[in-house]
């Protein structure tokens, strides 16, 4: 076999690995953004939770739990202190806005009667939001071969920012659904 035949078989061989990578790539995409969607139904559901900083908490748990099928989906090792420690930094840069409408929902449900209804409106879209966004983020990530080692949420505001209003979009829709 001559070296330009051969150099042209090892060319075929490596883009055949690079579409097989790409299709494995978007496969994963696909399957980590389904996961994300249900996390975000779930956390949705724990911002309904009508008991003040128990939905908080409860919300938290379920970010985490993404957080860690995110990792196991891709191969990279989780901490819960890292994640702690990524969510508190990614929610800080929506704040005094958004983090405050969803601390002010937790905080209305101890109003008796009309607490509940009013907290229980604005922070299923709060939480929602905030989970799609974290979610997505990590997954973009994740798809440059990062880890939950290097993640840099400072380097992440914008884009943090921007996947939030999207958040907030697919949480209103949802929510359209759920009341037609």
């Amino acid at each position: 076999m001559s070296k330009v035949s051969e150099k042209a078989e090892i060319s075929k061989d490596e883009e055949n690995v690079e579409n097989v990578e790409k299709t494995e790539s978007t496969e994963n995409a696909e399957l980590a953004g389904k996961t994300v969607k249900n996390y975000m139904w779930f956390s949705m559901g724990a911002g309904l939770i009508p008991i003040p900083f128990l939905d908080l908490a409860a919300i938290s748990g379920l970010q985490l739990k993404m957080i860690s099928e995110l990792c196991k989906r891709y191969e990279t090792p989780f901490k819960e202190q890292n994640g702690k420690a990524v969510i508190a930094s990614l929610l800080g840069f929506i704040v005094p806005e958004s983090l405050s409408r969803g601390l002010m929902g937790s905080l209305l449900k101890a109003i008796p009667i009309i607490g509940p209804i009013a907290g229980g409106l604005s922070m299923p879209l709060f939480t929602g939001a905030s989970t799609y966004a974290i979610g997505n983020l990590f997954i973009r990530h994740f798809e440059s071969g990062g880890t939950l080692l290097n993640m840099d949420p400072q380097k992440m505001r914008d884009h943090f920012k921007e996947e939030f209003e999207n958040g907030k979009k697919v949480a209103e829709e949802v929510g359209a659904k759920l009341k037609s």
